[in-house]
């Protein structure tokens, strides 16, 4: 397996597997708005390759201040063989040369099964109230 920077080329096989992987494909998923944000922050939109298919992804950002992880996934298939653990320990790698010193993530409540999956790379529960507007 490969860790590799995200190509817009990826586009397809990176919405692919977040849907098969439950993720939510939402609004701002576009082939444009995936490109807007590869643009701002490219070394921390990752995939992970095997023999040519995209069997994981995770979408990092920099604010600036925090870091922030935004749908990993990996390939049903693929899992178990710590695929998920590696893009997060890159990612985290990559956001701390930026002079990242903490990461964010969301959970949707239809995802919770994951929570423990971040317990045991580090992570914990805050109790947060997020609210949202979108401006288009």
């Amino acid at each position: 397996m490969q860790i590799r920077e995200f190509k817009i080329a990826d586009y397809s096989g990176v919405t692919d597997l977040w849907q098969k992987c439950g993720l939510e494909v939402g609004r701002s998923d576009t082939r444009e708005g995936l490109r807007r944000a590869h643009k701002r922050d490219p070394e921390l939109f990752i995939v992970a390759e095997d023999k040519g298919k995209i069997v994981g992804a995770v979408l990092g950002r920099w604010d600036g201040r925090r870091g922030w992880m935004n749908h990993l996934g990996v390939d049903p298939e693929c899992r178990h063989k710590r695929s998920g653990s590696k893009l997060v320990v890159e990612l985290e790698q990559r956001l701390k040369a930026k002079g990242c010193e903490k990461m964010n993530l969301f959970i949707a409540p239809n995802n919770s099964r994951v929570q423990g999956f971040y317990e045991q790379l580090g992570y914990s529960r805050d109790e947060l109230i997020f609210m949202e507007k979108w401006l288009t």
